[in-house]
């Protein structure tokens, strides 16, 4: 949050928190090694959930999480829930180092800009956040799809479904031995445009998602840093109500801010990721013609459950969103500390 004193004039209570971090205070060097490595930590903690998203949306039945989940084991076993993890983690390293790179220029720019223009620091923060979340996005996404295409690919590959009375649309009749087999054949036979299958709504849903994310977050952090310092401020020498949280109760904060913005992300966008996921996944018939468009992905979905069934996977997808949130901003924020050039300006 762009704001070292957060102030409730009614009550005159000040929040004392420690200063943004911006782009020009970063070790570029750190700051994207450092972001490699807990970035990749994270990703392998959080893939299964992927995993079980992904069968669902692909799946015509509606199961649960849970049932999705043990028959993988059951039939596939553990490694199941980490098929397509290698391609995976190798893109995500350049994707996040655009997404981190295009994050903080455009927070930094535009957060400086709207301020001149005269809005609040408040209003000024949320729609630098909101900008700087809807620009990297974009961004990534450049490698996220093809990396999606693959790694999709891979983890519906030999998938049974639970449910004996329904089936799976027809997923890619290849057979990958990993991503690298996955990539040459995609390529060889639907050329560079299979890899991209899917980037204009990949667009159309994170980067509408990660400036809804961004924008709720620096509302939720402001929301709940006012109801703790209800709770926490004290009376100093001039009667004014203050409160200077430590470093656990920051990153307490920023997890909880990070849960609700999640939540609300995963809610709007979740129609927009099931279309994009089968997109990706499904393949064309067997007479050569290609896969269906969005249109017809979405007539399709409704024929199976209604439309209900965009918001198969949701329960994954509200716990990964949730659950990455909190993980990617404590994470997030404590690589920008790390990375500070003068250590001075976290005091």
């Amino acid at each position: 949050m762009n704001l070292r004193v957060a102030e409730d004039e009614s009550a005159k209570k000040e929040i004392h928190i420690p200063a943004e971090i911006d782009w020009e205070m970063l070790d570029k060097s750190k700051f994207f090694f450092l972001g490699a490595a807990l970035f990749s930590g994270v990703s392998a903690t959080l893939y299964p959930v992927v995993v079980l998203k992904t069968r669902q949306q692909v799946s015509q039945s509606q199961l649960s999480c849970i049932k999705t989940a043990f028959s993988i084991v059951r039939h596939e076993g553990f490694r199941a829930l980490y098929r397509g993890f290698g391609t995976s983690l190798m893109g995500t390293v350049p994707a996040r180092a655009l997404y981190m790179a295009a994050l903080e220029i455009t927070k930094s720019n535009v957060g400086a800009a709207t301020v001149r223009l005269g809005f609040s620091e408040s209003s000024a923060a949320a729609i630098a956040n909101a900008v700087a979340g809807l620009s990297a996005a974009m961004a990534a996404q450049l490698v996220w799809t093809p990396i999606d295409v693959v790694s999709q690919r891979l983890m519906v590959q030999g998938g049974v479904n639970p449910n004996p009375n329904a089936k799976f649309p027809k997923a890619s009749s290849c057979k990958y031995v990993n991503g690298y087999d996955a990539f040459r054949k995609i390529l060889r036979s639907d050329g560079p445009r299979g890899l991209y299958r899917g980037f204009g709504i990949s667009i159309l849903t994170y980067a509408p998602s990660n400036a809804v994310w961004w924008a709720s977050y620096s509302v939720a952090q402001r929301m709940v840093w006012r109801g703790v310092g209800y709770y926490s401020c004290k009376s100093n020498e001039d009667g004014v109500n203050t409160y200077r949280p430590d470093s656990k109760t920051i990153m307490a904060v920023q997890g909880a801010s990070a849960a609700m913005a999640g939540g609300v992300s995963a809610l709007i966008t979740m129609p927009l990721d099931t279309v994009k996921t089968r997109l990706q996944v499904l393949d064309g018939d067997d007479n050569g013609r290609r896969g269906p468009g969005i249109g017809q992905t979405v007539r399709n979905l409704v024929k199976e459950g209604g439309w209900m069934a965009c918001y198969r996977g949701l329960g994954p997808r509200w716990a990964s969103m949730s659950i990455s949130a909190t993980t990617m901003i404590t994470t997030y924020e404590f690589l920008k500390r790390l990375s500070t050039k003068n250590q001075e300006v976290l005091t």
